[in-house]
């Protein structure tokens, strides 16, 4: 029988990293036998991890985020890259714009995902990163597009830390001998423009808790976002509308006991106003763990996007506040595209405890999913 620990350790297997029996038949074209999808399938559920109350629905939600392919001849595991609108504008005569504007949903989002990883287009980028040779890949968010440059002037100031990249402009030092995720990720943000930003992401696992529970919360919460008849509910749910003062959202003070699944954790920007949005998945309060979930691009590069988080905390000390500096945050935090940069806070809980003159983060429940938690706690 695993224990509460155990069950972090093997989060990340149980997930959607292919077993060996997978991978061979991605490889091969083979199709599984139903003796080895079933038992597959009761590997993979969730509910082997984390019953069947809101901590597995917000898993659920977390996976379809995830998708795994044969890429260049590798088992690529394929996060929802992370979308960000404007904000690398500011060198560039042309502005640009996110399929969905950062808030589409699995749904929408890995159709056009695929649709790009199958393109002559990407294949060409795959065959250039696997042909041997060391290189720098230049791209243009703005035109989305590409190229690579094998100048030794490029070479030599990448490797000596003289980044010439732009924020519209991302630079990036390859060894040629195959593609990698962090490379597909690259591509999907730069030149395919496909993903979710940090809110779109919250309000997908909100909208899948009430899915899951016979509520449609767009349709619910539509008067309360001021939805045009018509448009999509998503849209209308920024970071902004988590830290506003609408009845339908609860502060909760944030000693770690007071802490529940769905809680939306909010990071204070410098202007004041709220700059980033997660959702908590699940407390383990006899062991001191709060996994939590995220979409930003701050992170190591085999993390951008959507990627799980944890805090770290002692059970005796539940009374203290997720803001306070004894607590272990291990989400690291840096530049998106190695030479950028460098993120202002080292990690998650610098970033959350940053701007305390302002009020520093907060956590926010939405009061609207709580009889739906309640009903699924009861399955």
């Amino acid at each position: 029988m695993k224990g509460p620990k155990d069950r972090y350790k093997i989060l990340n297997h149980s997930r959607l990293f292919a077993p060996l029996v997978v991978i061979f038949a991605l490889l091969t074209g083979s199709p599984l036998s139903a003796s080895e999808s079933d038992p597959l399938a009761a590997f993979s559920d969730p509910a082997r991890i984390w019953g069947n109350g809101i901590e597995r629905v917000i898993e659920e939600a977390f996976r379809l985020c995830f998708k795994t392919r044969i890429i260049g001849g590798k088992v690529i595991n394929i996060r929802m890259p992370f979308a960000e609108n404007y904000e690398r504008e500011l060198l560039s005569d042309t502005s640009w714009e996110f399929l969905g504007g950062g808030k589409g949903n699995p749904a929408m989002l890995w159709p056009a995902i695929e649709g790009i990883i199958d393109s002559e287009a990407f294949a060409e980028y795959a065959n250039t990163l696997s042909d041997g040779w060391e290189q720098v890949i230049i791209f243009d968010i703005s035109r989305q597009s590409w190229h690579s440059s094998r100048e030794l002037f490029d070479l030599a100031r990448m490797k000596a830390g003289s980044y010439r990249g732009l924020p519209h402009r991302p630079y990036v030092l390859v060894s040629g001998q195959g593609i990698e995720e962090s490379d597909v990720y690259n591509y999907l943000y730069c030149v395919g423009l496909a993903g979710m930003d940090c809110s779109g992401f919250v309000w997908h696992i909100l909208s899948y808790i009430g899915t899951q529970g016979g509520l449609d919360l767009g349709r619910t919460l539509s008067r309360t976002l001021g939805v045009l008849r018509g448009a999509d509910p998503a849209w209308y749910v920024g970071t902004s509308f988590f830290n506003s003062n609408s009845s339908v959202l609860v502060t909760v003070n944030d000693q770690i006991r007071n802490l529940r699944p769905a809680d939306i954790i909010l990071f204070r920007g410098s202007d004041g106003g709220m700059a980033h949005s997660a959702i908590i998945q699940s407390i383990d309060f006899s062991n001191g763990i709060i996994r939590y979930l995220q979409c930003t691009d701050e992170a190591p590069l085999d993390e951008r996007g959507v990627h799980e988080s944890f805090v770290y905390f002692d059970p005796a000390r539940t009374t203290l506040s997720l803001g306070d500096p004894g607590h272990r945050w291990t989400q690291k935090r840096y530049a998106p595209f190695p030479g950028e940069k460098d993120s202002p806070f080292s990690d998650d809980g610098e970033r959350y405890r940053a701007f305390s003159e302002l009020g520093g983060g907060k956590v926010v429940r939405l009061r609207t999913l709580g009889p739906v938690i309640e009903r699924l706690n009861r399955r």
